[in-house]
């Protein structure tokens, strides 16, 4: 019985691994963050809760710079209920596929990697809420679309759990007409 139950934990555990960033090494355009976050991109996202219910909306206006071996985000949120927040991401390439990332709001370092036109990044969000601050895992997927548009789906979990999801679409300004 207790090598049934095993089996059946394991099974359900690899479940929920999710896809494998390689397997999308094929897919084109090629994704580099760098590239592709160097100058001024808008994004238009929202979070739902696990049960779909969309609960917030906004937009971000990011700035990003190139010094030496580091890529500056500098991430400007406006929420449609009128408030606003900002977080600096200093990011790293650590490797040909591979990004290290730090932010004020992060508990500890990100890790990223990039295969085709797809990156993985995850990390541990301090998020406050009503005066409690949360410690959240993200698993985000960005896509790269074209060069000008990237889509980003997020899940965000506490003990394993799904609490919401974050979507998002970028557009790079220097595409804009």
């Amino acid at each position: 019985m207790k090598r049934i139950s095993a089996i059946m934990l394991a099974a359900l555990l690899a479940g929920c691994a999710g896809p494998d960033i390689q397997q999308y090494r094929t897919a084109t355009p090629a994704l580099d963050p760098a590239d592709y976050f160097t100058g001024v991109t808008d994004a238009w996202g929202m979070f739902q809760k696990r049960n779909g219910e969309v609960t917030k909306r906004f937009h971000v206006e990011i700035t990003g710079t190139q010094r030496d071996n580091t890529l500056t985000l500098d991430e400007r949120f406006r929420y449609d209920d009128g408030s606003t927040q900002q977080r600096v991401w200093r990011l790293v390439r650590d490797g040909d596929q591979r990004w290290r990332g730090t932010a004020a709001d992060v508990k500890g370092e990100a890790q990223g990697e990039t295969a085709g036109n797809a990156l993985r990044w995850q990390y541990t969000l301090l998020l406050p809420v009503d005066g409690t601050t949360y410690e959240m895992q993200f698993d985000d997927w960005m896509f790269l679309i074209d060069r000008c548009t990237m889509m980003n789906r997020a899940s965000m979990r506490k003990f394993g759990i799904e609490f919401g999801q974050v979507t998002l679409t970028f557009r790079r300004r220097a595409c804009n007409p």
